[in-house]
């Protein structure tokens, strides 16, 4: 007894090779072998009603591009000095020094 088999996938990106459900649950790990190889997909029919299309998972690398977006928290001026922040204490080293 022989399996039922889908069609050969094509080799058109556009074009899908269509099974019904019942001859994808037979093939399934094959197929999946299948599409991995060839990197096309396969419609799944349900009653001859298009169901779900299985295709290549490709999984594409993170972009460096803006990955660090909203990561930078400004604080203000940082090249500008702050003289007003600096107020003398009675503790303050640089002034023990010159008495």
């Amino acid at each position: 007894m022989t399996k039922p088999r889908a069609s050969a996938p094509p080799t058109s990106s556009t074009a899908s090779a269509t099974i019904s459900a019942s001859v994808f649950k037979a093939t399934c790990l094959e197929l999946m072998d299948e599409i991995a190889a060839t990197g096309s997909d396969v419609i799944v029919t349900k009653h001859g009603r298009p169901v779900v299309r299985v295709g290549p998972a490709t999984i594409a690398p993170a972009s460096p591009v803006g990955f660090m977006r909203g990561t930078i928290v400004r604080h203000g001026d940082l090249i500008a000095s702050d003289e007003d922040g600096w107020a003398t204490t009675q503790t303050d080293p640089l002034l023990t020094r010159g008495r």
